[in-house]
This record gives C-alpha cells, structure tokens and sequence, in this order.
C-alpha cells in the first residue's frame, strides 16, 4: 500500500525540504520557498491521510485479534469494527484520487469559466444556476470561489461568468467540468409552461505559477479597457477600470473586472492570459497522443458531457461515465464530487 501512493517518497521529500528550510539562503527567493512551501502541505496532508488509514486498519486488526481469543464477535466491537474500516475506506478513496491528480497544475488553482448557449433568457438562466451550483461546490470542499468577470444575461442569470477558484486541487477536480451542459425543464419564462432545452459551456484552466515559463509576448496583446459591471447607483463604477484582452496569434479573450484599479485588473488578466495559453500548450500535446492511441475525445457545442432533466422526470447523467443521481436539488445544490470523481477513476484507466 505504501509503494502504491510513494509514501516513502513523499516521506523522504519532506526530509529534503526540512533540510532546505535549515538553510539561512532558503527564504532569499520568496517564490522558490513559497512554491516549496506549498508542496510541502501537500507532501504532510497525504502522508497524514495515510497514516490515519493505516491507524484505523490498526484498530480494526486489534478488535479482530481480540474477538478471536474470546470466540465470538460481540456487537460492540462488529461495529468499531465496522466504523474504523468505513473510516480506512474514506482515506484510502482520497489518496487513490490524489494519486489521480497527478497532472502538473492538478494540485493548484483555477479559472472556471460559463458560457451560455444559443436560446436567450432560459439559456442565461442556466448559466445562472450552473454558476451558484459550482460556487456552492466550491465553498463545500473548502476553496475560495470569486467572481472575476461576468455579463449580465438577457433577462436572467448571466451571458457568461468568470471564477478564479482557489484551493488543494481545485484545478485536478475542475478539469472534469468542462464540456457542455444540457438542462431540461419546464421554462419559468414560458407563459405556455413548455418544456425547454437549455445549453451552456464550461471550460476551466490551471492557474499557471509565476515560475512557469509561457511564451507570452505583450507586442501580440491588444489591451482594451472598459467601465466594470456595478449594481446601480453609486456604486457604479466611474472609471474605465476593467480590462480585456486579445491575443492575436490565437484569438484568446480574457477580461477582468474583479479589482478597483485598472493595474491590479490588467495583473490578473496577464495571469489568466498566460492559464490560457498553457493550456492550448497541453490541448496541443494531448491531440497529438490523442492521434497516436486513436482515443481523441473533442468537447464541442451540441454534445453535452451532462444532462440535467427536471421535466418529465428528475434524473442527472454524466454522459461520459454513466453516473447519475435522481437528487437534482442536492446535485444543483453544489453535490458534484460523486460525478468528478467517476470521471477521474474513468480517465485513469484510459
């Protein structure tokens, strides 16, 4: 079990950082140390997690010996028994996942972006319900979820919302998002109460380290700037202070309208540009292997990895793995890590 998830690697890593930490020169270069310092709380929480399977397999194994050598299980202890084996089992799915996630940026933080299909008001509408289901996920595993850019829908919900999401693998787990999602209903905008198919986009990108070299130059950028989105009032923003921009060779837009100054703004538009760009970089690659094994599996409009009924029925499927749960009230509720995790055991095994 130890040499299934490198343990002992992991073990001997932190050793070798404890030993950089001792070194007067380490904190000379705060990005290196910050960077090293991070895989270092990666490094304690999956050594943590398996030593905390290992100690409830350890009780399990005392009750088992104990219930031997009197002959017979008594309920009491079938029940430890029970409990600390559910507990291992708990553990142990979190590390087979992390192993998972074992991309480059898996384990750092992304911009998950939602784009509303061809269909007005319901179609924004949608993308609505699909931004407050992934805020709602995001807050249930611990991340910090904030909006950095949006346009309002046609009516409703948005045309399209911008995260930048924060956390232990968001980027690992988010990845299994992105694709097209198709919801069935009756339209709360149909007088006729007809039912209605709706479509919107998700794509979501790694958030790439300063130290993380991408072929970025500003000569190819077109940087535009425009009054951010307010509430009214006076709160309306008086400044052209949110930025958007163009990168020629590849035709990618980002915009940023999280930040009251136009420079902190244009910072984090640089970032997600560069999250962007990396990520062509790895689609490139990936199509290229994708070619060789004959395994390519495009995401386009039209072809949804997710359904969402809730008329005439009430059932969600992935469409890739075959899960699905009839709760759609929980699922829309921010109840997606059965559905990501299906996708990443799936993937694994490709």
């Amino acid at each position: 079990m130890g040499g299934l998830f490198d343990i002992e690697i992991k073990k001997k890593r932190l050793q070798e950082i404890s030993n950089l930490e001792a070194d007067p020169s380490f904190w000379e270069d705060s990005t290196a140390a910050t960077k090293i310092q991070k895989e270092k709380k990666l490094h304690d929480t999956l050594i943590g997690q398996f030593d905390g399977a290992v100690s409830h397999l350890d009780d399990m194994a005392v009750l088992v010996e104990f219930s031997e050598e009197e002959g017979s299980v008594s309920d009491e202890n079938y029940t430890e028994m029970k409990t600390a084996f559910q507990a291992a089992e708990t553990v142990l799915r979190k590390l087979e996942l992390s192993k998972m996630l074992s991309g480059e940026l898996d384990s750092g933080n992304a911009i998950l972006a939602i784009n509303a299909g061809a269909g007005g008001t319901e179609a924004c509408d949608w993308a609505g319900i699909l931004a407050r289901m992934y805020q709602r996920y995001a807050n249930a595993q611990g991340f910090k979820c904030e909006t950095i850019d949006f346009t309002d829908g046609d009516g409703a919900g948005y045309r399209s919302i911008s995260f930048e999401i924060s956390g232990d693998f968001a980027y690992g787990y988010l990845k299994a998002e992105a694709g097209v999602h198709r919801l069935v209903r009756i339209s709360p905008f149909d007088a006729n109460k007809k039912r209605h198919t709706s479509f919107a986009s998700v794509f979501a990108y790694p958030m790439t380290d300063e130290d993380i070299e991408v072929d970025l130059n500003m000569e190819d950028v077109r940087v535009d700037t425009y009054r951010a989105s307010g509430s009214g009032g006076q709160k309306v923003n008086k400044t052209d202070s949110a930025v958007r921009m163009t990168h020629g060779p590849s035709g990618i837009v980002v915009q940023c309208q999280a930040e009251r100054s136009q420079i902190q703004n244009k910072t984090r538009a640089i970032k997600m540009l560069k999250a962007r760009l990396y990520e062509l970089e790895i689609e490139r690659r990936q199509s290229e292997q994708d070619k060789v094994h004959d395994k390519k599996k495009t995401i386009e409009w039209g072809s949804q990895i997710r359904n969402y009924v809730l008329q005439p029925y009430q059932l969600i499927k992935d469409v890739r793995t075959g899960h699905e749960n009839s709760n759609v009230s929980k699922v829309l509720d921010g109840d997606l890590q059965s559905f990501i995790e299906s996708y990443l055991i799936q993937a694994a095994d490709v």
